[in-house]
């Protein structure tokens, strides 16, 4: 019998990219936003028009993804994933093509027992295979043919239509809940 396959978003689901993005933003501009400030909100939403290159800068920046905080008790929750489920990294790194090498040195810091094989960088995730996809962003959901668990994140808090888990306590609740029990 196959086991069930999980694919599983890296920013703002494994990695905390918009913490870094408002440090960056604050520091350069002398700021103060906070994740409370995008409440249903993109970073780009929020910041002045005249801004938006630098927010893309500091995407594009060689250190932005070797240095993203790693959200807490993903790396526990995913390892115990990988004993009842067949579990995939996929990340919308075509969005921002610079960002593969340092994508894969994080992963390989924060998640060494993920395989390279089980690593895809894509644009448009419907194109995966698998039972769930577990990503913050509404965008991939939506055409993806398995079933779409929605990741929470400030610029998603409005969306509905999608089963929703806050945090990785609520991803292993949801996944493993009946298997620890």
């Amino acid at each position: 019998m196959r086991l069930k396959r999980i694919a599983v978003d890296m920013d703002e689901v494994m990695a905390d990219a918009v913490a870094e993005h408002l440090a960056r933003y604050n520091r350069h501009h002398n700021g103060s936003l906070t994740k409370d400030d995008l409440h249903g909100k993109w970073l780009w939403d929020v910041v002045p028009l005249d801004h938006h290159p630098a927010l893309e800068e500091y995407l594009r920046a060689d250190d932005f993804f070797d240095v993203l905080e790693v959200m807490p008790e993903s790396p526990r929750v995913m390892r115990a994933l990988q004993e009842h489920y067949e579990v995939f990294i996929a990340t919308a790194a075509m969005e921002v093509p610079t960002s593969f090498a340092a994508k894969f040195r994080w992963l390989g810091r924060h998640f060494p027992f993920i395989p390279p094989s089980h690593i895809v960088y894509c644009g448009d995730k419907s194109i995966l295979r698998a039972d769930y996809l577990i990503d913050d962003n509404p965008r991939q959901l939506r055409r993806f043919e398995g079933e779409g668990i929605l990741f929470s994140s400030p610029h998603n808090v409005n969306v509905t239509g999608f089963r929703r888990v806050r945090d990785w306590l609520d991803v292993e609740r949801l996944f493993l809940g009946e298997m620890r029990s």
